[in-house]
């Protein structure tokens, strides 16, 4: 692939600024750094073999996503996502997933739904064979053909942000039952994209979504996020 055919996005993760924001942010996100615990430029460059000044040009960026907070004289520390966050995150995704399959009834190339439909029957496949690990895999790239295929670069981009910060929850419960049922959620996703049906595709996007939270407050969430069970708890 050349740098003609890399959108902004990815051109940005070959950047050298743009490797360390996104290491930084899979550690926070896949629980390498606690709550709360100090992020050290000098430690973080030395682990990745950077100058200090990309590290803190990344910690400006994931201070915007709220992934840490900056306190001046002090240092920066992580906040990261915690379950209430997962929640909102789901409770959006249904509405912008639900958004994103209507657009892509209308925009979707030929080549796109074919690649769909080959990760439907390929994930349907190694369900049956309990490979959980590529149907993880699969999954990913059910919704990021979705994503793409919607033709707005604003969505695209939040929604991939959004299945991002989710990353560590998901894995987690994908090797549940939910992997299958997900699949054939995934499934009606992409008939109904396929008929051009905009309204089915929308009302059952936004479900999947809906169903996969539950699945994931049933499954663990609170499992991974413990803390946050115990302030539920104290309200």
């Amino acid at each position: 692939m050349t740098n003609k055919e890399l959108n902004p996005e990815e051109m940005d993760k070959y950047s050298l600024r743009g490797r360390v924001f996104h290491k930084i942010r899979e550690d926070i996100l896949s629980g390498k750094y606690k709550d709360n615990e100090e992020l050290k430029e000098v430690a973080i460059g030395k682990e990745l073999g950077v100058s200090r000044t990309p590290v803190r040009e990344a910690f400006r960026q994931l201070e915007l996503e709220g992934l840490i907070k900056i306190i001046p004289n002090r240092g920066a520390y992580v906040t990261g996502i915690h379950a209430n966050d997962v929640k909102d995150i789901y409770m959006i995704r249904s509405k912008l997933e639900g958004l994103c399959a209507r657009w892509a009834c209308e925009n979707i190339s030929k080549e796109q739904m074919e690649e769909m439909e080959e990760v439907v029957y390929l994930s349907e496949f190694h369900a049956a064979k309990g490979h959980m690990d590529q149907l993880a895999e699969l999954d990913n790239r059910f919704h990021t053909i979705l994503y793409e295929s919607c033709h707005s670069k604003m969505l695209e981009h939040t929604l991939k942000d959004f299945h991002q910060y989710v990353l560590r929850i998901r894995q987690k419960t994908l090797s549940t039952n939910r992997g299958p049922v997900s699949n054939k959620e995934h499934e009606q996703i992409m008939l109904a994209i396929k008929d051009k049906n905009a309204d089915l595709a929308e009302q059952l996007a936004n479900q999947h979504m809906i169903n996969a939270y539950s699945n994931m407050v049933k499954y663990g969430l609170y499992d991974l996020y413990s803390d946050d069970r115990e302030d539920s708890e104290k309200k």
